[in-house]
């Protein structure tokens, strides 16, 4: 068996099925039509990023044949063969785009196809901080519905991000295997080209957040190789084409494991026919350490369970939300108020229920002790209670302090999940991530309707409104340290964030608080203390210890930064940001627009060419990655006018900020229902409707000195 013939004849077949599809999109199309994906700024991302070539219209598929036959050489060498695999990829590339031209949406549920660069972008922060610690593209047929379901199961509730191609998806689907994006195991399609779509998103994260230049290609594979900790799994009889979709993930860095044997190439191309190992051996192969926290509950902890939501028709018990109070509260006790793993329920379980949905009170309050805990950190540990009870298989957590909403689902309540467990959970949870601070901690959870009420009233409102205070307290100017967070680096190694008490990290995840209880977590890791020294210009934001910090977090590739300008040196991005803000000339003033919202902005670009501008560690001035809780600050782009400069968002956005953005306008500015005076796209998407939208409402932006 030659595995090199194997390649080149599956190659082969995909030039023979590129060639038919070209022909039929003219004969349908015409040259003149437009060929991409949609919700991406990088056309056909694959061949953009192998020839820096954009692929357009119809007419342009034709040279990308040329290209892809242009890495075509069927010699004897190990590289000749892999050439045949990343012209395998372009050819691939060239079949799914010609789909997605002759059909609106080619993909159906469950099949997702191609991702868009937000959805991307979203899995930037949980790549970072590895709640997704690898990514596994399966692909075939198992030899029973019941192994494919253990294997993708046991990968879902380590995190992996799974992707799915073939008839492992009916078998999946059989073994009622919970899928979605949100739920981090994706069905791509069930012919072998849909696998270019996962070989996209490696793609085009080494695109996004390491600003890796198109056509660069030996830059691209070394870039996925060392960051993008991929690896294939192909179940049951593998075919050429198979193999040649393997040649091209191996050339990316990624190691294939097959079921069946073939040739192996050491390290890279893998014979492992117990299914019972694969798992073992595919993260072996790829490097891929799990850090695993025994919990004692019925269902999955995982991080592959955050996007899981609950409706109505699979609900078991609820609280909060509009029908019952809830709330949830972490604070500090000496260590001699608190029993270690004490976990209690004061009031009536779940399993009491007479109707279903189960509708109860919910106060959960964790207490909490260590010699290096301070109060500082309580806000911190709290908010991880959203993540912990999302992780829990079944589980749905929405809002924080007292508009928490919860629902549980009938399947994991069916399979034993009572409260207790969520007690069980938050316990391992908070003892797991936050054992440098927490030495002792104990869990209490209260169903009756009056020690609810009596402890919302006396213990959790004065707390959060002690926070409140201090936290109103905590401006730029009342501190005399900023931290550096360079946890993006191993996807943005040249980005640096600096976080202040007004700035949050880009991502939106980071607060100048989570940084400080970052680094008594870690004292080497990702947050590091810079003092304000060496002031240059405070309108700014320019110190000499914060340029000498970002110098060094960024091995130099950033050496000034200005944290209140988005004209001058402004911050790097890294890629996972929240939303972007961008120059409007013509109405003196900038839009900002989220990563969620996909269509045109007044500046003639969405979010993704406008972060493609932007991402990677590039510093561009006139535009800034930045997260939601920053739109309301007193210090966004305070250098040039402020708040008073925002004329576009869209309407999701606007809505979300408004309570904040309203608020600070009007300490500033004296103006009532700011954010009535910024236009969304429910009104005008072009410069002209933007423009006399503005004017209709008197924005002040249009009377401050020129922009630029």
């Amino acid at each position: 068996m030659n595995l090199f013939k194997i390649i080149y004849s599956g190659k082969d077949q995909y030039l023979k099925l590129a060639e038919e599809m070209v022909q039929k999109a003219i004969a349908e199309k015409g040259k003149e039509a437009d060929v991409r994906f949609p919700d991406t700024a990088y056309a056909l991302p694959v061949i953009y990023a192998i020839t820096g070539e954009k692929i357009t219209t119809v007419g342009d598929l034709e040279k990308a044949l040329d290209l892809a036959k242009g890495f075509i050489h069927e010699g004897r060498l190990l590289q000749d063969a892999l050439d045949s695999g990343t012209a395998s990829a372009m050819l691939a590339e060239i079949i799914e785009a010609v789909k997605y031209t002759l059909e609106d949406k080619p993909y159906q549920e469950p099949l997702h196809g191609h991702l868009s660069d937000a959805e991307i972008r979203a899995f930037g922060v949980p790549l970072v901080t590895q709640d997704i610690p690898g990514v596994a593209v399966l692909i075939g047929q198992c030899k029973d519905s019941e192994t494919a379901g253990k294997i993708i199961r046991d990968y879902q509730e380590k995190g992996i991000l799974t992707f799915l191609v073939g008839k492992i998806i009916d078998q999946a689907v059989e073994q009622g295997v919970k899928m979605g994006i949100d739920l981090r195991v994706v069905p791509v399609g069930y012919e072998i080209e849909s696998v270019i779509h996962v070989v996209s998103v490696a793609i085009r994260a080494s695109l996004i957040f390491g600003a890796v230049e198109p056509g660069d290609f030996a830059a691209h594979k070394q870039y996925t190789k060392d960051r993008v900790k991929a690896f294939v799994n192909v179940f049951g009889d593998w075919d050429d084409k198979i193999i040649a979709a393997g040649a091209a993930a191996i050339e990316l860095g990624f190691p294939a494991v097959t079921e069946t044997y073939i040739n192996e190439v050491p390290t890279l191309l893998l014979h492992q026919p117990d299914n019972d190992k694969v798992v073992e051996t595919s993260l072996e192969a790829r490097n891929i350490k799990i850090k695993i926290t025994k919990i004692d509950v019925p269902v999955g902890v995982a991080s592959s369970f955050e996007g899981e939501r609950i409706r109505k028709a699979d609900m078991f018990a609820e609280f909060g939300g509009t029908r019952t109070k809830c709330f949830e509260l972490v604070q500090m006790k000496d260590a001699a108020e608190v029993e270690d793993h004490k976990i209690e329920v004061i009031g009536p379980d779940i399993d009491t229920a007479d109707t279903v949905p189960y509708r109860l009170p919910l106060a959960i309050v964790v207490d909490v002790a260590g010699k290096n805990m301070q109060e500082d950190f309580e806000p911190v540990l709290e908010r991880r209670l959203h993540y912990f009870m999302n992780y829990t298989e079944g589980v749905m957590h929405i809002g924080q302090r007292n508009i928490a909403w919860i629902r549980i689902g009938k399947e994991s309540y069916e399979r034993g999940l009572r409260l207790k467990h969520l007690g069980e959970v938050i316990y391992a949870q908070m003892r797991d991530e936050f054992d440098k601070v927490v030495d002792k901690c104990q869990v209490t959870i209260y169903t009756d309707a009056e020690m609810v009420e009596k402890l919302e009233k006396e213990l959790a409102l004065p707390k959060y409104a002690a926070r409140d205070e201090r936290l109103a307290s905590l401006v730029d100017e009342n501190v005399d340290t900023f931290y550096t967070c360079t946890l993006c680096q191993s996807f943005a190694p040249a980005h640096v964030c600096i976080v202040t008490p007004e700035r949050l990290g880009l991502c939106g995840a980071v607060s100048w608080l989570d940084a400080k209880a970052t680094k008594e977590l870690d004292p080497t890791g990702a947050c590091q203390p810079v003092p304000k020294d060496g002031v240059e210009d405070e309108v700014k934001g320019i110190w000499a210890a914060v340029n000498e910090a970002v110098e060094k977090a960024s091995q130099g590739a950033v050496s000034r930064v200005s944290l209140y300008s988005i004209f001058e040196d402004p911050m790097t991005s890294c890629g996972c940001f929240e939303c972007i803000c961008g120059i409007v000339p013509e109405a003196n003033g900038v839009i900002i627009v989220n990563r969620e919202y996909g269509d045109i902005t007044p500046v003639g670009m969405t979010f993704g060419e406008l972060a493609s501008m932007t991402g990677g560690g590039v510093q561009t001035p006139g535009f800034m990655g930045h997260g939601r809780h920053f739109i309301g600050s007193k210090k966004f782009m305070s250098a040039e006018g402020g708040l008073a400069r925002i004329v576009w968002m869209p309407k999701e956005l606007k809505d979300d900020v408004r309570e904040r953005l309203d608020a600070t306008a009007k300490e500033l500015y004296g103006i009532d229902n700011f954010t009535d005076m910024i236009c969304d796209e429910t009104i005008a998407t072009e410069s002209e409707g933007l423009l006399k939208f503005l004017e209709e409402k008197g924005h002040p932006a249009l009377k401050l000195d020129p922009i630029m």
